[in-house]
């Protein structure tokens, strides 16, 4: 072979593998550009269940007696374990007819521990607290932190709706009044309380009446909670179109409780209730006045 013959083949080989060398590079350029496009992508994050709030309920307690004493030590006890600073107290804060001059004897010295602590309790009026004056000394007492004989507040997200649920009350503008207030809140969740019960399983059982005219407003705001008492015993409800109804109303005495089809849970018991409020969840549990859980339900965020 001639030397330019040669020199043709070599230069023809170098081209080739040059042209096969800078497509392979190519590749690997595009390669690497779609990775780097892929990484500065954001990663899907899963949001983590944040906690909120702590609180505990509970009602029919102001007779000064064993059993209230008994349940406020176990309010104490976890509260020790489990620190929170709000109490729910769902009406008859006095008995047997709201006179406030034993407010002491009923009230600061049984939970004395807690209010040592700064623990606020907010109240509601039972049927009880309105034998004396309509209730009006107690809605003036700042140990109770009423705002009015139904008001609102709110804590870390959560927003609660006390009512006057006494036959005596103003129903129509009290309704008109919560259906405004929930239709301005911005908090994801929304807790009513209350006295008188709307679904039960005890004495007084079910309030059609209150039926009719609550759970509708309920389910359009998306109300997830509803508690109360009046009714002595503890009761926890299947959801009701969206709706929790609990009775914590077992606070100083006890009476029989049967079932219904929406019962989750109820027991006649002395008792309280407490409630962990995370950013897609309540937990709920029932503790008796020996310290131990006997239910347990959650509320996952609607």
């Amino acid at each position: 072979m001639n030397l330019k013959r040669r020199k043709f083949l070599f230069l023809s080989g170098s081209t080739t593998l040059g042209v096969a060398i800078l497509g392979f590079t190519q590749v690997i350029q595009a390669s690497q550009n779609i990775t780097k496009q892929v990484n500065k992508k954001p990663l899907p994050t899963v949001k983590k269940s944040e906690f909120l709030l702590r609180f505990v309920s509970v009602a029919d307690t102001g007779t000064g007696a064993k059993g209230q004493y008994a349940v406020a030590n176990a309010m104490t006890n976890y509260h020790s374990k489990n620190p929170y600073n709000l109490v729910v107290l769902a009406g008859d804060n006095i008995y047997n007819n709201g006179e406030i001059e034993k407010i002491n004897a009923v009230f600061e010295r049984p939970y004395a521990a807690l209010l040592k602590k700064n623990v606020k309790f907010y109240a509601c009026l039972g049927n009880h607290d309105i034998r004396t004056n309509n209730g009006d000394q107690q809605v003036k007492y700042t140990g109770f932190n009423m705002q009015g004989r139904y008001y609102t507040y709110t804590r870390n997200q959560v927003q609660f709706f006390v009512l006057d649920t006494n036959s005596n009350a103003d129903m129509k503008t009290q309704l008109t009044w919560l259906e405004t207030e929930l239709s301005k809140s911005k908090a994801p969740w929304k807790i009513v309380y209350g006295h008188h019960p709307i679904y039960a399983s005890g004495a007084y059982g079910s309030n059609p009446e209150f039926i009719k005219n609550f759970t509708p407003i309920f389910q359009k705001h998306n109300v997830q909670l509803y508690i109360n008492g009046h009714e002595h015993h503890y009761e926890r409800t299947k959801s009701i179109n969206g709706t929790t109804y609990l009775i914590c109303g077992a606070g100083a005495g006890t009476r029989p409780v049967g079932k219904n089809a929406w019962t989750a849970y109820s027991a006649e018991k002395l008792s309280f209730a407490a409630y962990e409020v995370y950013t897609d969840r309540i937990e709920i549990k029932a503790i008796g006045t020996d310290n131990q859980v006997f239910d347990r339900g959650i509320i996952p965020l609607k």
